[in-house]
């Protein structure tokens, strides 16, 4: 059998390459050798061990739960309604209907009672103009009482808001009937104002409620308070405060790799462990993956030298993967399931056997073509 000199030269510039395979593979990596990692300048890397996993199940302290929750009834238990502008307030004073306007049929309490003015003053028969706004009503009947004393012996007065105009909050979002709810005489903490606006709707991000209060903006999570019974954060509302449910947008984890079918994963209204992402996106590829080599991607966003943490998970003990049951993940974590180095010598010859097979039949054309030349 004799073959030509560019059949040759082509055979062995494949034979050259298939030797090279390992080396030069298809298909991404990523080294799990963390002494030796080329990203350690960029990233630290955590065996995802159980002292990890139990780590993350601590959150604030009991003591610290204790005195927040102290502070927090504390708040409640002291909650007085203080008067603003645009409150109407109705006034009685009992044995005295002339000083009293009634409610009735015609009439309602709102129509009947004083509207605080915009300097903050009602005006009041034989008392005349009352500085009410930022006060109590227990300290309006006081006043009002006092000065109604030098005309009437022992005077009752009784004093309540007829109408709540002057403060708010603002909850906007993923609730289902957003809107301003009126600051009343009865305190309203943040769960309250959920529940007012008739619930989250499907989409919410129970892990990113936003609270701006004062020009700052902090994040809580619903899901803590509600399925964790960290209620240190059901907080109570002020004038002015916005609450904002957000929609899940970015509350999607990534995975990539050698798995059944890679995806973007919602979070919903729970949080996702490990195991569960990947059996949600078909579980890895035991032929082609490499058991040693799950990561978990996660952006660092407390350092600046530092792009990430990644977490590795060794499953090549299957008891390995109860460890990733109880690892949660965070938004925007990316898992990638790395390819072994016989997976990625499998696509090494996947891509060349086509160009393999053409040459072998041009060959044996070739020869095909010399024997009959030498029979002739």
């Amino acid at each position: 059998m004799h073959l030509s000199t560019p059949v040759k030269l082509l055979v062995a510039v494949l034979v050259m390459v298939g030797l090279a395979g390992c080396a030069f593979a298809p298909g991404s990596h990523f080294a799990n050798n963390m002494e030796t990692a080329p990203v350690d300048d960029l990233v630290d890397v955590e065996p995802i061990t159980l002292g990890l996993v139990n780590s993350q199940e601590n959150g604030p302290s009991d003591a610290a739960l204790r005195r927040l929750s102290e502070e927090q009834r504390a708040a409640l238990d002291d909650y007085d309604y203080r008067i603003g502008k645009g409150d109407v307030l109705n006034i009685t004073v009992y044995d005295h209907p002339e000083l009293t306007i009634p409610a009735g049929g015609e009439r309602s309490a709102v129509e009947s009672g004083n509207s605080v003015h915009q300097d903050g003053t009602i005006f009041y028969p034989y008392v005349g103009r009352v500085q009410v706004e930022g006060k109590t009503v227990a300290e309006v009947r006081h006043i009002i009482s006092r000065r109604l004393a030098e005309y009437i012996a022992e005077p009752q007065v009784e004093v309540r808001v007829a109408a709540f105009n002057s403060q708010d909050v603002l909850v906007t979002g993923e609730v289902r009937e957003p809107g301003r709810l009126p600051i009343t005489n009865v305190p309203m903490t943040l769960l309250d104002a959920i529940g007012m606006t008739g619930g989250l709707n499907p989409e919410a991000n129970w892990h990113g409620v936003q609270l701006t209060r004062d020009g700052e903006t902090r994040t809580i999570s619903l899901y803590d308070m509600l399925n964790r019974g960290n209620l240190s954060q059901d907080l109570l509302l002020k004038d002015g405060d916005v609450l904002h449910v957000p929609d899940l947008g970015d509350q999607k984890v990534f995975v990539m790799g050698e798995v059944g079918e890679p995806q973007a994963l919602p979070m919903g209204r729970s949080r996702m462990t490990l195991t569960e992402a990947l059996s949600r996106a078909g579980s890895f590829n035991e032929a082609q993956a490499d058991a040693s080599g799950i990561f978990v991607f996660r952006r660092n966003l407390q350092r600046d030298d530092k792009l990430a943490t990644v977490y590795q998970l060794d499953a090549r003990n299957a008891a390995a993967m109860v460890l990733g049951t109880q690892f949660r993940l965070e938004p925007t974590d990316v898992v990638y399931v790395t390819t072994t180095p016989l997976g990625r010598w499998n696509r090494v010859i996947n891509q060349l056997l086509p160009t393999v097979t053409a040459v072998y039949q041009v060959t044996r054309a070739a020869n095909d073509a010399n024997d009959l030349r030498d029979d002739l």
